[in-house]
């Protein structure tokens, strides 16, 4: 069982920056894959970022390449999402999810957080 919880969502201007966080419980957290999604109004759940639980692999969609980062601590049981150059098509609630598969597929993720929300003013 892993619980997650997200953290660092908020309200920014167009070119800033956030920093969101998500602590997981449970003891099978190093040896998920962890990703983040995010969520627009009237819009489909989207991956956004991918890392496997060794931290060797990441990937992104292509939309956030060279802004994101993906990263995690295993120690700290937490993986993070820096956010630079946020842009408003960004605005979204930003899920974390854990699973036993490096994938960008939604669905084979079984662990989700709650969502933080992150707004960028133009």
């Amino acid at each position: 069982q892993v619980h997650l919880v997200e953290s660092g969502g908020g309200l920014v201007q167009a070119g800033g920056s956030l920093r969101l966080s998500c602590a997981a419980s449970g003891r099978t957290f190093s040896s998920r894959a962890m990703a983040w999604f995010r969520q627009a109004p009237g819009r489909e759940r989207e991956f956004v970022a991918r890392i496997s639980w060794t931290a060797s692999i990441t990937s992104y969609t292509d939309s956030v390449k060279g802004r994101f980062t993906i990263s995690r601590d295993n120690a700290k049981n937490t993986v993070y999402l820096q956010m630079n150059s946020l842009k408003p098509e960004d605005t979204a609630v930003y899920y974390c999810a854990a699973g036993p598969l490096l994938t960008a597929y939604a669905e084979r993720y079984d662990y989700w957080g709650q969502g933080t929300q992150v707004t960028v003013s133009s």
